[in-house]
C-alpha cells in the first residue's frame, strides 16, 4: 500500500480539490480504485480476441468504465442484495418492506435519489456491522444467482464484451458495496469493479464508511485514481451510465455513452454530442425518443484497502 500511496501523494491526490469533490469523495475513490487492483491481480486477464465491428479504441492505455445499477443491471444491486439477506433472516419484514419500496421507486423512476440512497446505505451498513467479511461474500454468490443474473442487460452486456474482445480492461463503478461489485464483475468476466468500500476490521465489519458512498464525483475519483495507478489515458478510455449522478465520471474520459438515459442526462449528452443507447423495451423506451434494442476477485482487496487507508488518514 505504501508504495501505492507514495506516487499518489506526489500527484497531490491527497490535497487538491477538483470540481465537485469533497475530502471524503476523493478518499472514496482512492479506497475504491486501491480494492479494484488488488481483486483484478487475481482474475487472470481475457483471451485475446479478433477487434469486433465496434468504435472502441484498440491500445493498452485504453478501457471501458461501466456504471451498474440501470446501466449493466435492471434496478439497483444493492436492493437485490437486501432481499437476499431477508431470505436469509438478517432482518425484519418492516425492513424488507423499506427496501421492496425503494427498489419499486428505482426501477419506476429510472433515477437515483440520494435521499433514497443514503437511506438504504444505512439500512445496509447496520444489516452487516458485526458480521464477517468473508460470510456475506459466500451469501453474495448466491444472492447474484437467485436475483440478479436474470436481470443483466443484453445490450449493454454486449457492449462490455466488445471492449473485452478488443483487448481492453473494462470495470464496473458502482455505489453498490466493492464485495458484490466484484462478485458481479467476476461472473460477467469483467476485469474488476470499483464500489463502495465498508470498513473492516480482522474480516469483520464495523458498519462504518471508508469516505462516502462510491456516488457523484467519488466515481471520477476512482476512476482517475485507478487510471493514474493503471498507467491508463482517460482521453482513450470510454464510460456508460443511466445517470446524470455519474456526468462528472462521464466528462472526464474521451468516449462517454449515455446508456438507458434518465432525463437530464439524455439532455446533456445531446448538447455535448455524446452517443446514446438505450436497452429498454416496450413503453418507456419509446417514451423518450430513442430505438430500444434487444441485446446482442476477491474480498481481501477491499477490506486490506480499507483498513489501510482508514489507519493511513488517522495518523
Amino acid at each position: 500500500m505504501a508504495g501505492y500511496a507514495q506516487p499518489m501523494a506526489a500527484l497531490g491526490w491527497f490535497t487538491r480539490r477538483r470540481h465537485l469533490a469533497t475530502e471524503a469523495s476523493v478518499l472514496a475513490g482512492e479506497a475504491s480504485a486501491e480494492a479494484a487492483r488488488k481483486s483484478s491481480a487475481q482474475t487472470p486477464p481475457p483471451p485475446e480476441a479478433p477487434e469486433p465491428e465496434f468504435p472502441v479504441v484498440g491500445d493498452e492505455r485504453a478501457a471501458a468504465f461501466f456504471d451498474l445499477d440501470n446501466t449493466v443491471m435492471q434496478g439497483a444491486a444493492l436492493f437485490h442484495f437486501g432481499r437476499g439477506l431477508y431470505k436469509r433472516h438478517f432482518f425484519r419484514k418492516r425492513e424488507l418492506a423499506r427496501f421492496a419500496w425503494q427498489q419499486t421507486w428505482f426501477r419506476l423512476a429510472g433515477v437515483e435519489d440520494p435521499a433514497h440512497m443514503e437511506d438504504v446505505r444505512s439500512s445496509a451498513l447496520s444489516i452487516v456491522k458485526g458480521h464477517r467479511v468473508s460470510e456475506l461474500m459466500a451469501i453474495g454468490e448466491e444472492i447474484y444467482d437467485e436475483y440478479m443474473a436474470d436481470r443483466i442487460w443484453p445490450g449493454t452486456r454486449a457492449l462490455a464484451q466488445a471492449h473485452l474482445d478488443a483487448g481492453q480492461r473494462v470495470w464496473l463503478v458502482t455505489a453498490a458495496p466493492v464485495e458484490t461489485a466484484t462478485i458481479i464483475a467476476r461472473r460477467l468476466g469483467l476485469t474488476g469493479a470499483l464500489g463502495t468500500v465498508a470498513e473492516s476490521v480482522g474480516g469483520v465489519y464495523t458498519g462504518k464508511l471508508v469516505g462516502e458512498p462510491l456516488h457523484g464525483p467519488a466515481k471520477a475519483e476512482a476512476v482517475r485514481a485507478l487510471a493514474a495507478a493503471e498507467g491508463l489515458d482517460l482521453s482513450r478510455c470510454a464510460a456508460y451510465s443511466d445517470s446524470s449522478n455519474d456526468i462528472p465520471m462521464l466528462s472526464i474520459v474521451g468516449h462517454p455513452y449515455a446508456v438507458n438515459p434518465d432525463g437530464r442526462l439524455r439532455k446533456h449528452a445531446r448538447e455535448h454530442g455524446w452517443r446514446l443507447r438505450d436497452y429498454r423495451t416496450g413503453r418507456k423506451a419509446a417514451k423518450i425518443g430513442i430505438p430500444a434494442a434487444a441485446g446482442v476477485g476477491a474480498v481481501a482487496g477491499g477490506t486490506a484497502a480499507a483498513v489501510a487507508l482508514h489507519r493511513r488518514r488517522r495518523f
